[in-house]
């Protein structure tokens, strides 16, 4: 089970990666930031395959977006001055506890 978590983890990285670089690519007008945005989606949803063997996909699932949300929302601040207004933050705030609830009240993870 371990081994499933480690592959979100990357999975998650992976994702990260790709959509930041998605920005970057302009439109996929730029050669570079292009292919790393299409290796990366590729990775992170080979990655995101590995982990449903053990893993319910609404768990993973749950995982991978709340946390990518939560780490482009920061990318998009740092990197590109995207200040999310408070109906955002509320929102992003919403969908971390949700995750947290999923993770520790949910017995659909202890497959």
């Amino acid at each position: 089970m371990i081994r499933s978590y480690i592959y979100l983890v990357l999975a998650i990285v992976f994702e990260i990666i790709a959509t930041t670089f998605l920005k970057k690519s302009e439109q996929f007008t730029r050669i570079i930031p292009s292919v790393i945005t299409v290796v990366g989606y590729i990775a992170t949803f080979y990655l995101l395959s590995l982990t449903l063997r053990q893993v319910p996909i609404g768990i993973a699932y749950a995982i991978w977006s709340g946390v990518g949300i939560v780490f482009i929302t920061i990318i998009g601040m740092v990197a590109f001055k995207q200040v999310p207004d408070m109906p955002a933050i509320i929102g992003i705030v919403l969908i971390v506890l949700g995750v947290i609830v999923i993770n520790l009240f949910s017995k659909m993870g202890s497959h």
